[in-house]
Protein backbone atom coordinates (compact mmCIF):
# COMPACT_ATOMS: atom_id res chain seq x y z
CA UNK A 1 0.00 0.00 0.00
CA UNK A 2 1.61 3.48 -0.91
CA UNK A 3 1.61 6.23 2.05
CA UNK A 4 -0.43 9.04 1.12
CA UNK A 5 -0.34 9.74 4.92
CA UNK A 6 3.68 11.30 5.24
CA UNK A 7 2.12 14.87 5.54
CA UNK A 8 0.77 14.27 8.52
CA UNK A 9 3.13 14.38 10.72
CA UNK A 10 5.50 17.13 8.48
CA UNK A 11 3.90 20.12 10.05
CA UNK A 12 3.66 21.66 6.14
CA UNK A 13 -0.52 22.38 6.55
CA UNK A 14 -3.65 21.84 8.29
CA UNK A 15 -5.66 18.41 7.77
CA UNK A 16 -8.63 17.63 7.81
CA UNK A 17 -10.25 14.15 8.61
CA UNK A 18 -13.85 14.10 7.20
CA UNK A 19 -16.78 11.97 5.89
CA UNK A 20 -20.08 10.50 7.48
CA UNK A 21 -20.41 8.55 10.54
CA UNK A 22 -20.99 5.25 9.49
CA UNK A 23 -20.87 3.44 5.74
CA UNK A 24 -24.49 4.03 4.27
CA UNK A 25 -23.96 2.99 1.01
CA UNK A 26 -20.76 2.85 -1.68
CA UNK A 27 -22.61 5.44 -3.82
CA UNK A 28 -22.61 7.42 -0.94
CA UNK A 29 -18.99 7.02 0.49
CA UNK A 30 -17.78 7.68 -2.85
CA UNK A 31 -20.09 11.06 -3.25
CA UNK A 32 -18.91 12.45 -0.01
CA UNK A 33 -15.56 11.41 -0.39
CA UNK A 34 -15.61 12.83 -3.66
CA UNK A 35 -16.70 16.13 -1.61
CA UNK A 36 -13.98 16.40 0.98
CA UNK A 37 -11.25 15.70 -1.37
CA UNK A 38 -12.28 18.67 -3.78
CA UNK A 39 -13.09 21.00 -0.45
CA UNK A 40 -9.89 20.35 1.15
CA UNK A 41 -7.93 20.74 -2.40
CA UNK A 42 -9.70 23.87 -3.13
CA UNK A 43 -8.67 24.88 0.87
CA UNK A 44 -4.79 23.94 0.09
CA UNK A 45 -5.80 21.57 3.13
CA UNK A 46 -4.58 18.00 3.31
CA UNK A 47 -7.93 15.49 3.85
CA UNK A 48 -8.48 11.85 5.32
CA UNK A 49 -11.77 10.20 4.04
CA UNK A 50 -13.57 8.47 7.47
CA UNK A 51 -16.14 6.36 8.32
CA UNK A 52 -17.21 3.55 10.13
CA UNK A 53 -18.21 -0.03 8.87
CA UNK A 54 -19.99 -0.75 12.18
CA UNK A 55 -20.75 1.32 14.89
CA UNK A 56 -20.57 -1.05 17.91
CA UNK A 57 -21.22 1.99 20.37
CA UNK A 58 -24.58 3.31 19.58
CA UNK A 59 -26.65 4.76 22.53
CA UNK A 60 -30.05 1.75 21.29
CA UNK A 61 -29.48 -1.62 19.75
CA UNK A 62 -32.39 -0.68 17.39
CA UNK A 63 -29.84 1.99 16.06
CA UNK A 64 -28.48 1.67 12.66
CA UNK A 65 -24.31 0.13 13.02
CA UNK A 66 -23.18 0.07 9.31
CA UNK A 67 -22.41 -2.59 6.46
CA UNK A 68 -20.16 -4.62 8.25
CA UNK A 69 -16.83 -5.40 8.25
CA UNK A 70 -16.45 -7.72 5.22
CA UNK A 71 -18.86 -5.04 2.93
CA UNK A 72 -17.50 -2.06 4.62
CA UNK A 73 -13.82 -2.90 3.88
CA UNK A 74 -15.22 -3.51 0.24
CA UNK A 75 -16.72 0.39 0.12
CA UNK A 76 -13.51 1.46 1.80
CA UNK A 77 -11.48 -0.01 -0.88
CA UNK A 78 -13.18 1.64 -3.40
CA UNK A 79 -13.31 4.89 -1.49
CA UNK A 80 -9.59 5.11 -1.53
CA UNK A 81 -9.40 3.86 -5.31
CA UNK A 82 -11.72 6.63 -6.48
CA UNK A 83 -10.82 9.72 -4.72
CA UNK A 84 -7.14 9.06 -4.07
CA UNK A 85 -7.36 10.14 -0.39
CA UNK A 86 -6.05 8.02 2.78
CA UNK A 87 -8.84 6.11 4.67
CA UNK A 88 -9.77 5.81 8.06
CA UNK A 89 -11.91 3.96 10.01
CA UNK A 90 -12.80 2.51 13.87
CA UNK A 91 -11.51 -0.97 15.11
CA UNK A 92 -13.62 -2.23 18.00
CA UNK A 93 -12.01 -5.66 18.53
CA UNK A 94 -8.02 -6.71 18.19
CA UNK A 95 -9.21 -9.56 15.50
CA UNK A 96 -9.95 -6.56 13.25
CA UNK A 97 -6.91 -4.96 13.36
CA UNK A 98 -5.38 -6.92 10.67
CA UNK A 99 -8.51 -7.07 8.19
CA UNK A 100 -8.54 -3.06 8.53
CA UNK A 101 -4.78 -2.83 7.86
CA UNK A 102 -5.08 -4.49 4.60
CA UNK A 103 -7.50 -1.46 3.24
CA UNK A 104 -7.14 1.26 5.47
CA UNK A 105 -4.17 4.14 5.91
CA UNK A 106 -5.15 4.70 9.47
CA UNK A 107 -6.67 2.49 12.50
CA UNK A 108 -8.66 4.53 14.61
CA UNK A 109 -9.26 3.63 18.86
CA UNK A 110 -12.79 5.20 19.58
CA UNK A 111 -12.96 6.97 22.97
CA UNK A 112 -14.11 4.15 25.09
CA UNK A 113 -12.10 1.68 24.17
CA UNK A 114 -8.65 3.90 24.34
CA UNK A 115 -7.10 2.01 27.20
CA UNK A 116 -7.94 -1.42 26.25
CA UNK A 117 -4.34 -2.94 25.93
CA UNK A 118 -5.06 -5.71 23.41
CA UNK A 119 -6.84 -3.49 21.14
CA UNK A 120 -4.06 -0.67 20.82
CA UNK A 121 -1.52 -3.36 20.52
CA UNK A 122 -3.00 -5.00 18.02
CA UNK A 123 -3.37 -1.92 16.06
CA UNK A 124 0.23 -1.06 16.85
CA UNK A 125 1.30 -4.35 14.99
CA UNK A 126 0.19 -3.67 12.16
CA UNK A 127 2.44 -0.64 10.81
CA UNK A 128 -0.46 1.45 9.76
CA UNK A 129 -0.81 4.98 11.58
CA UNK A 130 -3.32 4.59 14.78
CA UNK A 131 -5.31 7.52 15.64
CA UNK A 132 -6.42 6.98 19.59
CA UNK A 133 -9.49 9.16 20.72
CA UNK A 134 -8.78 10.24 24.08
CA UNK A 135 -11.70 9.18 26.36
CA UNK A 136 -14.50 11.37 27.60
CA UNK A 137 -13.19 10.29 30.75
CA UNK A 138 -9.51 10.89 30.76
CA UNK A 139 -6.51 13.76 31.32
CA UNK A 140 -4.47 14.37 28.62
CA UNK A 141 -1.60 14.05 30.19
CA UNK A 142 -2.26 10.19 30.61
CA UNK A 143 -2.81 9.45 27.21
CA UNK A 144 0.74 8.74 27.19
CA UNK A 145 0.41 5.50 28.67
CA UNK A 146 -1.95 5.03 25.69
CA UNK A 147 0.41 6.08 23.17
CA UNK A 148 2.78 3.95 24.47
CA UNK A 149 1.12 0.37 24.51
CA UNK A 150 1.07 1.26 20.71
CA UNK A 151 4.05 2.40 20.48
CA UNK A 152 5.65 -0.76 21.89
CA UNK A 153 4.98 -2.46 18.27
CA UNK A 154 8.11 -0.31 17.53
CA UNK A 155 6.12 2.37 15.97
CA UNK A 156 5.48 6.09 16.42
CA UNK A 157 3.63 6.95 13.60
CA UNK A 158 0.09 7.89 16.01
CA UNK A 159 -2.01 10.44 16.16
CA UNK A 160 -3.83 11.72 19.04
CA UNK A 161 -7.82 13.06 18.89
CA UNK A 162 -9.10 15.26 21.91
CA UNK A 163 -12.79 14.61 21.38
CA UNK A 164 -14.30 16.20 24.60
CA UNK A 165 -14.69 15.54 28.28
CA UNK A 166 -17.60 14.80 30.48
CA UNK A 167 -19.29 17.68 31.77
CA UNK A 168 -21.98 16.37 34.06
CA UNK A 169 -24.67 14.20 32.64
CA UNK A 170 -25.21 14.38 28.77
CA UNK A 171 -23.01 16.85 27.46
CA UNK A 172 -19.23 17.67 27.20
CA UNK A 173 -16.35 20.48 27.12
CA UNK A 174 -13.42 21.13 25.09
CA UNK A 175 -10.40 22.14 27.63
CA UNK A 176 -8.07 23.73 24.77
CA UNK A 177 -5.02 23.67 26.71
CA UNK A 178 -5.72 19.96 25.96
CA UNK A 179 -3.40 20.76 22.58
CA UNK A 180 -0.30 22.00 24.26
CA UNK A 181 -0.80 18.85 26.60
CA UNK A 182 -1.34 16.29 23.71
CA UNK A 183 1.11 17.75 21.67
CA UNK A 184 4.11 17.65 24.08
CA UNK A 185 3.58 13.85 24.13
CA UNK A 186 5.12 14.21 20.91
CA UNK A 187 2.28 13.43 18.37
CA UNK A 188 0.85 15.23 16.06
CA UNK A 189 -2.72 16.31 17.64
CA UNK A 190 -6.55 16.60 16.28
CA UNK A 191 -9.44 18.18 17.46
CA UNK A 192 -12.56 16.07 16.86
CA UNK A 193 -15.04 18.81 16.56
CA UNK A 194 -18.07 16.30 15.84
CA UNK A 195 -18.14 14.28 19.09
CA UNK A 196 -16.74 17.48 21.16
CA UNK A 197 -20.56 18.86 20.20
CA UNK A 198 -22.65 15.80 20.93
CA UNK A 199 -24.97 15.63 24.07
CA UNK A 200 -24.52 11.66 24.71
CA UNK A 201 -28.46 10.30 25.03
CA UNK A 202 -30.04 12.85 25.59
CA UNK A 203 -32.02 12.53 22.23
CA UNK A 204 -34.29 9.86 23.32
CA UNK A 205 -32.40 7.11 22.07
CA UNK A 206 -29.63 8.54 20.47
CA UNK A 207 -27.32 11.46 21.02
CA UNK A 208 -27.75 14.87 20.39
CA UNK A 209 -25.54 17.96 19.69
CA UNK A 210 -25.44 21.46 19.12
CA UNK A 211 -24.30 21.92 15.41
CA UNK A 212 -24.63 25.36 15.46
CA UNK A 213 -21.19 25.47 16.97
CA UNK A 214 -19.37 23.47 14.60
CA UNK A 215 -17.08 26.23 12.74
CA UNK A 216 -16.64 28.03 16.45
CA UNK A 217 -14.62 25.14 17.59
CA UNK A 218 -13.21 24.35 14.75
CA UNK A 219 -11.94 28.10 14.44
CA UNK A 220 -10.71 28.20 18.21
CA UNK A 221 -9.58 24.54 17.88
CA UNK A 222 -7.03 25.57 15.03
CA UNK A 223 -5.45 28.96 16.91
CA UNK A 224 -5.44 26.84 19.93
CA UNK A 225 -2.70 24.87 17.61
CA UNK A 226 -4.49 21.51 16.85
CA UNK A 227 -2.47 19.77 13.90
CA UNK A 228 -6.08 18.35 12.56
CA UNK A 229 -9.81 18.64 12.59
CA UNK A 230 -12.00 15.69 12.69
CA UNK A 231 -15.35 16.56 11.04
CA UNK A 232 -18.42 14.75 9.79
CA UNK A 233 -20.40 15.84 7.28
CA UNK A 234 -23.80 14.92 5.39
CA UNK A 235 -25.48 16.39 2.84
CA UNK A 236 -28.62 16.55 4.77
CA UNK A 237 -27.50 15.86 8.58
CA UNK A 238 -31.50 15.26 9.38
CA UNK A 239 -31.43 11.96 7.48
CA UNK A 240 -27.93 10.90 8.27
CA UNK A 241 -28.36 7.24 9.95
CA UNK A 242 -25.63 7.96 12.96
CA UNK A 243 -24.67 11.51 14.44
CA UNK A 244 -26.79 13.38 12.14
CA UNK A 245 -27.65 15.63 15.27
CA UNK A 246 -23.56 16.92 15.16
CA UNK A 247 -22.90 16.72 11.24
CA UNK A 248 -21.71 19.63 9.33
CA UNK A 249 -23.88 20.15 6.18
CA UNK A 250 -22.08 18.89 3.29
CA UNK A 251 -21.80 22.41 1.32
CA UNK A 252 -20.73 24.07 4.29
CA UNK A 253 -17.25 22.35 4.37
CA UNK A 254 -15.20 24.55 1.73
CA UNK A 255 -16.07 27.78 3.35
CA UNK A 256 -15.37 26.52 6.52
CA UNK A 257 -11.90 24.75 5.60
CA UNK A 258 -10.70 28.06 3.60
CA UNK A 259 -11.57 30.10 7.15
CA UNK A 260 -9.49 27.55 8.87
CA UNK A 261 -6.71 27.01 6.73
CA UNK A 262 -5.81 31.33 6.95
CA UNK A 263 -5.81 30.79 10.98
CA UNK A 264 -3.78 27.77 10.92
CA UNK A 265 -1.35 29.95 8.35
CA UNK A 266 -1.24 32.62 11.10
CA UNK A 267 -0.89 30.41 14.33
CA UNK A 268 2.06 28.75 12.10
CA UNK A 269 3.90 32.05 11.31
CA UNK A 270 4.79 32.16 15.26
CA UNK A 271 4.11 28.35 16.57
CA UNK A 272 7.54 27.13 17.44
CA UNK A 273 6.51 23.64 18.09
CA UNK A 274 8.22 21.12 16.44
CA UNK A 275 7.89 18.98 13.54
CA UNK A 276 6.83 15.67 13.92
CA UNK A 277 8.51 14.61 10.34
CA UNK A 278 11.32 12.67 11.81
CA UNK A 279 8.43 10.09 12.84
Amino acid sequence: MDDRTSHLFAKRGLFVIGGPCVIESAEHAIQVGHAVAEAADSAGVAAVFKASFDKANRTSQSSYRGLGLKQGLEVLRDVRRETGLPVLTDIHEPGQAEAVAEVCDILQIPAFLCRQTDLLVAAGRTGRIVNIKKGQFMAPEDMQYAADKVASCGSRRILLTERGTSFGYRDLVVDFRASAKLSALGYPVVLDVTHSLQQPGAAGGASGGQPQFIELLARAGTAAGFDGLFLEVHEEPGRALSDGATALRLDLLPELLVRVAQIWRLVSSFDSRHSYAEI
